[in-house]
């Protein structure tokens, strides 16, 4: 009996139009664009406007998605978004876009495993293909970092960014096509290494905790680093074996855009050259959960990723948590296009 696959079908992506470059946050913070370019690649960011929420930003970027996949929002069995910056910690951001989509018969869902979790939400939305109970899924990575970031830390405002990616997922029409593996992990013994330590139960909203700026983002970066590294090299090779794949078979290469040191050391790693590998870090900075969505939409739109092609999807995050994602892309984008009536 053929096994069912999940494919992405469409892809769209969105990024708040106010552009603070490493020259501004000089006049912010003690820094220079020389410092951060040399260890991170990162050149400006992309801030959401005060009165934008990460829903905003998932609802253009979903819209996008669909558009190209040809399916009206009222045909949607599920709508996962991931993310650490919901508009409000409840009800869920993909019930506020499910609403504003219109796709009244989908469930909705969100889902939090900081950076990694467009891979994981990707995974998720791809089981419910496989088994069979739906066949429209519509999967989300957004983030507002710029809400939670404290912008007198130069340890982390320079890191982080805002945007959203979504990707449409629907079955494959062969076994061999569409998301053939993933390989997720969780070590909680990092837990403090990525945090954000206020606004939880553990740690209420008080005059206290605001003065202690502890509703910001808290990062050991020296850390992180190090678990980035080793980290992303082991969850790409288990995800490839997953399908009887090495990392010779891989023809491009989206990962998550953290710092571009991490991202050249895992290419070094794998024997993939930097062309092979999509980079957007320098324009975007850090935007976790939409990181590798918004990078997949941009190298679709330049013609990098053709149908089939073997894309390797790796991330990692807060939690600590891993991902990694193996894809025999399916999407031509110019008759998609095409047949949408697009550009």
């Amino acid at each position: 009996m053929r096994r069912r696959r999940a494919t992405i079908t469409g892809v769209g992506s969105c990024v708040p139009e106010r552009v603070v470059t490493n020259f501004d946050l000089e006049k912010m913070v003690d820094t220079t664009d020389e410092w951060i370019r040399t260890r991170t690649g990162i050149r400006e960011r992309r801030v959401a406007a005060e009165d934008q929420a990460t829903s905003d930003l998932a609802v253009v970027a979903a819209r996008r998605a669909l558009e190209e996949a040809r399916l009206d929002p009222a045909d949607l069995d599920l709508i996962i978004v991931a993310t650490v910056t919901p508009d409000m910690p409840f009800p869920a951001t993909a019930c506020i876009v499910q609403d504003r989509l219109g796709a009244s018969r989908a469930a909705a869902l969100d889902l939090e495993t900081a950076c990694s979790g467009f891979v994981y939400a990707l995974a998720t939305g791809a089981q419910f293909i496989e088994t069979g109970l739906y066949n429209n899924v519509l999967v989300i990575g957004a983030e507002t970092l710029s809400k939670i970031v404290d912008w007198t830390d130069r340890r982390t405002c320079v890191l982080l960014g805002d945007g959203a990616g979504a990707v449409v997922l629907q079955p494959a029409l062969a076994e061999d096509q569409g998301l053939l593996s993933f390989h997720l992990g969780a070590d909680g013994g990092g837990a403090d290494l990525l945090k954000q330590p206020a606004g939880g139960s553990r740690l209420p909203a008080s005059e206290e905790t605001v003065r202690s700026r502890l509703h910001y983002v808290h990062m050991n970066g020296r850390e992180v680093f190090k678990f980035a590294v080793k980290v992303m090299g082991e969850a790409a090779q288990a995800a490839l074996e997953k399908c009887g794949l090495g990392f010779a078979d891989v023809d491009y290469y989206i990962p998550h855009q953290a710092n571009y040191r991490i991202i050249e050391a895992s290419a070094r790693r794998f024997g993939l050259p930097m062309e092979r590998v999509y980079v957007n870090i320098d324009r975007y900075g850090n935007t976790s959960a939409a990181s590798i969505p918004v990078a997949l939409d941009e190298a679709v739109d330049q013609g990098r990723i053709r149908p089939g092609d073997l894309v390797l999807l790796v991330a990692f995050g807060g939690g600590l948590t891993w991902g990694a994602a193996v894809c025999r892309w399916t999407l031509d984008r110019p008759k998609a296009r095409q047949a949408a009536g697009g550009a």
